[in-house]
């Protein structure tokens, strides 16, 4: 087991990272927070591939246990969902002292945060990520929220968990989408971050796309070294912590034109890293052999990364509804070269519509 800490003075906290580690979940728990209760949030599919392990797990320690399910889908991390778990989490009689198990991806992860946020003004909140994607991102850092009709998570909170228990075994279980989804975030922390992690990537893709654990496990300790390093830093996004969110301005856009239903998370950090890199070639920030780089690696990891023929102009409607506008201006993170970045809030409409443009028009 490989142990990670996010630091953040008196609240911070360790991500475990092994294969294995759900069956020791409820002593991990227990001995961390020294609870009784525990609220289980995941959804159907993966209750029914780990709950038992986890219930179990928790109830040896002597937990008073309640689970709640949510459907499973981008669609459902809602307001009315959240408040369906909070309404089982008061009749269940859940007290502040009690704590709140994530245990599924991004999304399960995302609701059953802001709910352990928000409930009684705040509990404990457990993260156990199950996909690729979550281990590797959405389950470090603290941002929770649910999902408006007008953008992705406009309505949130930040509240740290008090652990993090990452269980390797859970990517062999993964679909083949669900899988590729979460390398569309591992690419983007290499193209943001790191050039050795780049060059890794391309060249372990054959053991990579065959889930050989070892060398995912490496993966997701570095993507987590990154985060947790990002986070102590920079907590609340005042700076720092926006270069996290490369593609993510064009990504978010596609997944709200897709009513949430057409794109995962990670497909839509995919196309939306490629249009950032387009427009960083045209902007001469990133070299045109950088970018073919970038587009050889997707190819090698199966990844599409050309963009969907939406309108380029309504693309550009959506991404004005994004958290990291600020005083009208559209903030967005560039690479300038593989392994570095920069914000800028300077560039012009037209040249955004022209890189969403190129971008379609990439050779598949």
């Amino acid at each position: 087991m490989t142990e990670l800490s996010v630091d953040l003075g008196k609240r911070s906290y360790n991500i475990l990272i092994g294969s294995g580690l759900l069956h020791e979940a409820g002593r991990l728990i227990q001995e961390l927070t020294g609870t009784q209760q525990a609220l289980l949030v995941s959804n159907p599919l993966v209750f029914s591939l780990y709950g038992e392990q986890v219930v179990n797990s928790l109830s040896r320690q002597g937990m008073r246990l309640v689970v709640a399910q949510m459907p499973d889908g981008e669609q459902y991390k809602n307001v009315q969902e959240a408040m369906k778990i909070i309404d089982r989490a008061v009749q269940a009689g859940l007290e502040r002292s009690g704590v709140v198990v994530a245990l599924g991806g991004g999304v399960v992860g995302d609701l059953a945060g802001f709910v352990a946020a928000i409930y009684r003004r705040g509990i404990r909140l457990v993260q156990i990520p199950t996909t690729l994607l979550a281990q590797v991102d959405s389950s470090v850092g603290g941002k929770v929220a649910v999902n408006h009709s007008e953008g992705k998570n406009l309505i949130g909170a930040f509240h740290q968990p008090v652990l993090v228990i990452v269980d390797s075994h859970t990517l062999l279980s993964l679909s083949g989408r669900d899988y590729l989804s979460g390398l569309g975030e591992v690419v983007k922390y290499a193209l943001t971050f790191d050039a050795d992690l780049f060059s890794c990537l391309e060249k372990s893709s054959e053991q990579i796309l065959s889930r050989d654990l070892t060398v995912l496990e490496a993966i997701i300790k570095r993507c987590c070294e990154l985060k947790s390093m990002i986070v102590s830093e920079d907590e609340r996004e005042a700076g720092l912590r926006m270069s996290l969110n490369l593609g993510h301005t064009f990504g978010h856009a596609l997944e709200k034109l897709g009513g949430y239903q057409t794109y995962t998370h990670g497909e839509a950090v995919v196309m939306g890293c490629m249009a950032a890199a387009v427009l960083a070639m045209q902007l001469g920030m990133l070299e045109e052999q950088e970018l073919k780089r970038i587009a050889t690696l997707c190819q090698s990891l199966g990844l599409e990364y050309k963009f969907p023929h939406y309108p380029p102009e309504m693309v550009y409607l959506h991404m004005q509804n994004d958290k990291k506008v600020q005083g009208g201006k559209l903030r967005l993170v560039l690479p300038e070269g593989i392994g570095y970045f920069a914000i800028r809030d300077d560039v012009p409409r037209q040249a955004v519509l022209e890189a969403i443009a190129a971008c379609q028009a990439l050779a598949p």
